[in-house]
């Protein structure tokens, strides 16, 4: 817990996105929100990737968990770099190697509230 969060907030862990993993309330925009979902791929954190997903664009049988949880296990997660937010929307890019190949998830999301919480909906175009 003493150790950097590896969301690029430069705050330790623990007084980062550990807080928002325990209470996902405690994200109060969706850059918080986002650099949380980065930081629970980078641990296999299927749980609360589900939880901040929309209920409408997740999905949330076993097997997809399972998938998603191989394949985040998988990669070596190397950093999340955020390029631009509004309201509503982050686009960012997370670098990753997979296969001993570096690759980039470069997305613009869109965020919204559902239960009174800042959660994941979709890709923005």
């Amino acid at each position: 817990m003493s150790k950097k969060c590896p969301c690029g907030s430069n705050s330790f862990y623990s007084d980062c996105c550990h807080k928002i993993h325990t209470n996902i309330v405690n994200a109060l925009t969706p850059e918080q929100l986002m650099r949380s979902r980065y930081t629970a791929f980078t641990m296999a954190n299927i749980n609360y990737l589900m939880i901040s997903w929309h209920s409408t664009t997740r999905d949330n049988s076993p097997a997809s968990k399972k998938e998603l949880m191989q394949w985040s296990k998988s990669v070596t997660w190397l950093k999340l770099e955020i390029l631009n937010t509004t309201v509503n929307t982050v686009e960012f890019k997370a670098y990753f190697y997979e296969n001993g190949t570096l690759e980039c998830i470069h997305e613009n999301s869109l965020f919204i509230k559902e239960n009174n919480h800042w959660v994941y909906l979709k890709e923005y175009y």
